[in-house]
């Protein structure tokens, strides 16, 4: 009994041993992985990775850095300050801001008219954070520029900006833009300019040959240069579609800018030609209702003594028609084209015409009574008081 006993139990105490003695050796292994040693080398690639260095710049970074580094400091912000009144004619003052280029170091700066116009005072912050105060020099408000001038400010912290040429601009040529939007001084927007020569609507009115980018222009923005990769000005951001930034951005062109300010600054007021004339855009309802020989152009009703108009010999109207119970001053010229360029309204013709000096000579294409005629005509200049047709 015994004997047989003591065998079944032998294969379980060979069992136990094996057991323990796994036990032990597996305990000895973990306290040999805890004793300190010596730290493992760093593999190759964190080695090389944990030093801080900036990346190489790209070509387009470089552009970006110079030209920012090169024109931010002629860029500065404008506020102004309007007064309001609220419902019992209390004067309440408002300030707002845009931005503005230095042209020169006798402190003239460049903005658009909207961001000063009806300003009490004007105060400029240089991006050293100097600040100057500031009057106006002169306004245009149909190209909606201006310009304004510090008072007191040391030309050594005073860094003109570079007018550029903005006849020579491409669609998809890369341009840049610094401006304070929303406050936030010196800001930098990069995109391309998206197109070219186009017409747009403002609170001033219309405005020609504008440049339109993708460069993010917000409000505050109004007033800075937009540049070409030589940190040249080729134009001033004036607005946008919209009210906040979707890509689609004007700007007035750098040669406008040139005939504009220099203008402003010399004469204090914008030498522009004056047509002399009043009259009508024609539209295809009224050119029906009318029954006129064209169905765009301009219809001369009434022609001033001594303007543009009235020395080239162009005929105002000879009689009145009842249209939609409005009197129609009819049977003047149509002006259809200037330098072969197809007219459709007034103020298109008045664009057209803001872009000559007075002593320019253009050619107007004119229907009168069913006729086409060619006309040459010499443009004055607009008095500095009293007609404004």
């Amino acid at each position: 009994m015994q004997g047989g006993h003591g065998g079944r139990f032998r294969p379980i105490l060979i069992t136990v041993f094996l057991t323990s003695a796994l036990t032990f050796v597996l305990l000895r292994w973990d306290l040999v992985l805890r004793e300190p040693g010596p730290s493992p080398e760093p593999s190759p690639a964190l080695a090389e990775a944990s030093p801080a260095r900036q990346p190489s710049l790209s070509s387009e970074e470089e552009v970006n850095i110079r030209v920012y580094n090169q024109v931010s400091p002629g860029v500065v912000n404008i506020t102004t300050t309007v007064v309001e009144y609220d419902f019992f004619l209390q004067p309440i003052a408002e300030q707002g801001t845009g931005s503005g280029a230095v042209l020169d170091k006798q402190g003239h700066v460049v903005t658009n008219f909207h961001v000063v116009d009806q300003a009490r005072s004007l105060e400029v912050a240089l991006p050293d954070q100097t600040k100057y105060r500031a009057r106006l020099v002169g306004a245009d408000k149909d190209n909606d520029l201006a310009v304004i001038r510090l008072v007191d400010a040391p030309p050594d912290r005073l860094h003109p900006v570079v007018l550029g040429d903005s006849t020579t601009l491409k669609v998809g040529q890369k341009v840049l833009a610094i401006g304070n939007p929303f406050r936030l001084q010196n800001t930098l927007t990069v995109g391309v300019v998206s197109s070219l020569g186009r017409q747009i609507r403002t609170e001033s009115g219309l405005i020609e040959d504008v440049i339109q980018t993708d460069a993010a222009i917000n409000p505050g923005s109004s007033g800075g240069p937009l540049l070409n990769a030589s940190g040249e000005l080729i134009g001033i951001n004036t607005s946008i579609i919209g009210r906040g930034n979707i890509g689609i951005g004007f700007a007035v062109p750098a040669d406008t800018v040139k005939r504009v300010v220099s203008d402003l600054i010399n004469e204090g007021r914008l030498v522009r030609p004056w047509l002399g004339f009043d009259g009508y855009s024609i539209t295809e309802d009224l050119a029906s209702a009318l029954e006129l020989p064209v169905m765009k152009g301009v219809l001369v009703a009434r022609v001033v003594n001594g303007g543009s108009f009235d020395r080239a010999g162009i005929r105002g109207a000879n009689r009145i028609a009842i249209l939609y119970n409005e009197r129609i001053l009819i049977g003047g010229d149509i002006i259809t084209r200037v330098d072969g360029r197809q007219v459709a309204s007034k103020e298109e013709l008045r664009a057209i015409i803001n872009k000559r000096r007075p002593g320019d000579t253009v050619r107007l294409t004119i229907s009168r009574a069913g006729s086409i005629l060619e006309k040459d005509m010499v443009l004055v200049e607009q008095p500095s008081s009293g007609w404004r047709f």
